[in-house]
């Protein structure tokens, strides 16, 4: 090999070798530690697998991981913490069947049962709609409804037989309109990620206030691992909610943690 040869490959390993040690290290280290964390919680070691999951979750979130976190918390019998993963992780999977029920068997175990308000039955259809999937899946059904609409116009406009040229007026007219409600359910999924309201009471015991104050009147009393709505999140220290059963009050900021 010629000196000219020898040096380019030298340049090539040297600009090479970081960008490979930068990119893909991390990477090793990141499935390493699920594995870890995986088997410490299939051994029972559950606080070595709490540690391990939270240091993932630095990371990157994942529903799986926060499913997998509030697992080990509920093995520890930290049911607030349980909940708190639990939400989180329907937040990131709102369809998924195991994350809701594991939710259900955590908050059967809290102080406080509320009862929800009740609401028209057309608005819980609803909510169950825009939740059988997370803003991804909605994204991605989104454009597959747009391409088969696409062709389906096609097939319509130079189509010359009738019959095709009905199922691709029609079929495109539908797929449109699941095209715009996806869009619609991928949105309303999205503003609930990036505007968290949700929040756990973490203390054993809050008080809600009539007002901002510690002098404020105690309202009621919430306890941990109850799951509130921030309605006024201007302040600092305190943070108007609302509990499921319509309840309202002030609360103190380190009474509570944003889902």
């Amino acid at each position: 090999m010629n000196n000219i040869s020898r040096n380019m490959v030298l340049r090539w390993v040297k600009w090479f070798l970081p960008l490979y040690l930068f990119t893909f290290l991390p990477l090793a280290s990141y499935a390493i530690t699920k594995a870890q964390a995986d088997s410490a919680y299939l051994r029972e070691n559950y606080q070595q697998a709490i540690a391990d999951y939270e240091a993932l979750l630095k990371h990157g979130v994942s529903a799986d991981l926060y499913y997998n976190l509030g697992n080990a918390y509920y093995r520890m019998d930290n049911i607030t913490k349980a909940v708190l993963n639990y939400e989180r992780a329907l937040l990131l999977s709102p369809g998924d069947d195991d994350i809701r029920f594991n939710l259900q068997m955590a908050r059967s175990k809290t102080i406080d049962k509320i009862t929800p308000e009740s609401e028209m039955f057309f608005v819980t259809w609803y909510h169950s709609l825009v939740n059988l999937m997370s803003v991804d899946a909605w994204a991605r059904i989104a454009l597959i409804a747009l391409a088969v609409a696409i062709i389906l116009a096609l097939v319509y406009l130079f189509s010359g037989r009738m019959w095709l040229q009905k199922i691709g007026f029609f079929g495109a007219l539908f797929l449109l309109i699941v095209f715009l409600l996806s869009n619609l359910f991928a949105f309303q999924q999205k503003h609930k990620l990036t505007h968290r309201t949700g929040a756990i009471i973490t203390t054993t015991a809050a008080s809600v206030k009539s007002t901002p104050s510690k002098n404020g009147t105690d309202l009621f009393i919430l306890h941990e691992g109850t799951k509130v709505t921030i309605t006024d999140g201007s302040m600092n220290d305190w943070k108007e909610i609302r509990v499921a059963d319509g309840k309202e009050g002030w609360i103190e900021t380190k009474e509570i943690e944003i889902i």
